[in-house]
């Protein structure tokens, strides 16, 4: 769904990896209220928010149930989806298992793999980044255990209680998983998101690429006319993207929100 022109005086915003939930409860409740505050201010101007992966530090879609908690964030997300605000939902490595619930409940299209748009005259490609380039093969092994429909139907069988609470442990403790390596640059010839967007360069012409993934805020400009942004995250730097019908900027919450 492109956004051909933005109406005057609105903007696109892009965050991804907050990992609500992470490490537990009581530490991860003073992120999420700082989120829901500043999806509360953005909404003004806001005509279209990206949400580009790793909301949740787990998700799980049973048939009949969801994850307990995020109350604030899933209750602001449909105030302002009902309000009319474009939400798209790119989902990442700890939330792989989406299936229907933002769709139906809060009207979210979910996107599980990469994807173009075109938001006025500016070409996009967004996507979470995990699994994609080169390297990283320890984790694409694992994704493909973990997105396959025999691993999720066993999955499906354990109670929730269980379910959730092995997960839960899983995403936090095991980097492997949960892709919490240092976030350091590694410079552009290592960086994989960076080699994947100049491949991509090489067939087809994006004015901006922007991933999560690596919670690193990074701009790169890959030509004279293709900029990379790396989201960075919202357990410690709290940056997020807004696109004012001209040029995409890589901005740092405001302490006051």
């Amino acid at each position: 769904m492109d956004i051909k022109n933005l109406a005057e005086g609105k903007k696109v915003y892009f965050a991804s990896d907050n990992h609500l939930g992470a490490p537990n409860f009581k530490e991860s409740l003073p992120r999420e209220k700082r989120f829901v505050a500043w999806l509360d201010h953005i909404k003004k101007d806001a005509a279209a928010i990206f949400l580009m992966g790793d909301l949740f530090d787990f998700w799980f879609e049973y048939k009949k149930v969801v994850p307990k908690g995020f109350t604030r964030t899933l209750g602001k997300l449909a105030e302002l989806s009902d309000a009319g605000i474009q939400i798209h939902y790119f989902v990442g490595n700890h939330d792989l298992w989406m299936n229907g619930y933002f769709e139906e409940e809060l009207n979210i299209p979910v996107y599980h793999k990469p994807m173009q748009f075109v938001i006025n005259n500016t070409s996009f490609f967004i996507g979470h980044g995990d699994g994609l380039g080169p390297g990283d093969t320890g984790f694409k092994l694992m994704k493909k255990v973990f997105v396959n429909p025999v691993s999720k139907w066993f999955f499906r069988w354990l109670h929730p209680d269980l379910g959730v609470k092995l997960a839960q442990y899983l995403s936090v403790n095991n980097k492997v998983i949960s892709g919490d390596a240092d976030a350091n640059f590694l410079g552009e010839d290592k960086e994989w998101l960076i080699q994947y967007a100049k491949r991509k360069l090489e067939t087809q012409h994006y004015d901006y690429f922007v991933f999560g993934h690596r919670h690193l805020p990074m701009k790169i400009e890959l030509n004279s006319n293709s900029t990379y942004i790396n989201l960075g995250d919202w357990i410690k730097y709290y940056t997020y993207a807004v696109f004012d019908g001209k040029e995409l900027v890589l901005n740092k919450l405001e302490t006051t929100l």
